[in-house]
């Protein structure tokens, strides 16, 4: 489990394309305090870490994994926020976030709103009905606050400081994001579902 608080820019190291495909990434984390196994959050995706070095980190993605994420489009050089698993007595910041991407979403637009940028995004429509006013949203990994939804599309604000440790500072619209939305909102509509 993770909460949605980056607490590492790191990038793609290198890529090797074998059965499946090695992503080793440079990331700021003391690599010591990694254990071969642990889990990582990768833009969003929770990621195995299978070999790592000084300020480094492997993981081995899956062909599921690269069909359902934006990683079958990264290459070396590309950002990626990174977010190490729970642990008993850390602080909540975020919110509840697994790390199972439920889809690839698009940016529509990206606006100037004083030192925030106001980004829309579009969910494919299963999503739809889970994106509500003020729900939490994870957005490559970024635990955000909706503002408004209108149809299939759904607007943050992102503040300089996000802006700055994250992925989300350099989104464009066309831009590709893994999204996961609220567990909460998830299980409520399941049990609506059966009334």
């Amino acid at each position: 489990m993770f909460t949605g608080i980056v607490t590492d820019l790191g990038e793609v190291r290198s890529i090797t394309k074998t059965g499946d495909t090695r992503f080793e990434f440079n990331t700021s984390y003391d690599t010591d305090g990694i254990e071969i196994g642990a889990s990582v959050c990768c833009s969003g995706a929770c990621m195995t870490v299978i070999d790592k070095g000084p300020g480094w980190f492997a993981i081995s993605a899956s062909g599921e994994s690269l069909s359902c994420t934006t990683m079958g489009d990264w290459q070396e050089g590309s950002p990626v926020n990174f977010e190490r698993s729970l642990k008993y007595g850390d602080e909540m910041g975020g919110h509840i976030v697994s790390g199972h991407v439920d889809a690839v979403g698009t940016v529509v637009s990206v606006t100037p709103e004083g030192e925030s940028k106001r980004i829309v995004f579009e969910v494919p429509e299963r999503l739809e009905r889970y994106v509500a006013s003020k729900c939490s949203v994870a957005i490559d990994g970024v635990s955000m606050t909706v503002n408004e939804v209108e149809g299939r599309c759904f607007g943050v604000n992102v503040i300089p400081h996000t802006q700055e440790e994250t992925t989300l500072g350099s989104l464009k619209p066309g831009s590709s994001v893994n999204l996961e939305i609220d567990m909460l909102a998830r299980y409520v509509a399941r049990l609506l579902e059966k009334e």
